[in-house]
């Protein structure tokens, strides 16, 4: 048997921040955010026994192991670890592959898109009747509460449901609202977005360890800004369902303006020169995609 499981990677337009607890809980968050036509993969090939075989493709880590009492968490390849811990995978054999289409680090949320694919490899493999938004949920405990991985809600419920998604984070809750937008906005949305690679990798942990002290401390700045960032998403989701692209531009400029107010690492000179230099030749508005830093 062989089982084949994808998920697509997403670039956020607003809102990013919003979704990193405590602030939900204090005060509710929002993005606006789209996947994109880049995946995680992941594929699984049963064995008669009941050794299992893992290759990760982008790490060239590989693994292998009999029982789930085995897996120590050690940063290889500790997603496939989680997951197999969660689905107690003991009784069955397998070798399984892992790709994706950007490279770690890459801001795209390819870490939460890997862990939704794993995920649904072992879903049908267990034949687990999960919803869209149990497995949303599981990718987000697996990834943020098991493992310890700094972050927000967005990356997995856009992994999840894909599409183009306004998505609230409440004080319990998470809802996913997709919108829709006319073909011929959406055509036209396309024709005016760049996606570019920019060389540069960056860890995020550290830019979201000190914006989740700062909220927790009730920072001024770092709240203001926050509120200010989850306003923005609901006016860029307004100008999209209007087809007012040349105001989702400017609220796009608006919004990287205050994003980098969270914290003195979200930017730095490279990137600030880059986005200047598409400025200059006709760009109405940018960001750098996830939590910043490279």
């Amino acid at each position: 048997m062989i089982i084949k499981s994808k998920a697509p990677l997403r670039i956020s337009f607003a809102g990013g921040g919003t979704d990193v607890p405590p602030y939900p809980e204090m005060r509710g968050g929002c993005v606006i955010s789209s996947t994109i036509t880049k995946y995680a993969y992941a594929v699984l090939k049963s064995r008669e026994d009941r050794e299992k075989h893992v290759n990760s493709v982008d790490y060239g880590l590989m693994m292998s192991f009999k029982s789930i009492s085995e897996l120590k968490y050690d940063g290889k390849l500790d997603l496939v670890k989680a997951a197999a811990k969660m689905f107690r995978v003991e009784d069955y054999g397998f070798d399984m592959l892992i790709s994706c289409d950007a490279p770690p680090g890459s801001g795209l949320g390819s870490s939460s898109a890997v862990m939704v694919a794993i995920i649904g490899v072992f879903k049908e493999l267990l034949k687990k009747p999960l919803t869209s938004y149990e497995i949303a949920e599981l990718a987000y405990r697996l990834e943020r509460v098991e493992l310890g991985i700094k972050g927000g809600l967005q990356d997995q419920y856009a992994a999840t449901f894909g599409g183009f998604n306004f998505i609230e984070f409440r004080k319990s809750s998470v809802i996913v609202n997709p919108l829709r937008i006319k073909p011929e906005i959406l055509n036209e949305l396309h024709s005016n977005l760049m996606l570019f690679n920019t060389g540069k990798t960056r860890l995020s942990a550290r830019i979201l360890e000190r914006q989740i002290r700062a909220t927790q401390k009730r920072k001024k700045v770092v709240l203001e800004s926050l509120d200010f960032l989850k306003q923005l998403a609901i006016d860029m989701k307004n100008a999209l369902l209007r087809g007012d692209l040349k105001s989702f531009g400017e609220l796009l400029h608006i919004g990287w303006e205050y994003k980098k107010k969270l914290d003195s690492q979200i930017s730095n000179p490279f990137i600030d020169k880059l986005y200047s230099v598409a400025r200059e030749n006709g760009a109405i508005g940018g960001k750098v995609c996830g939590a910043g830093g490279g």
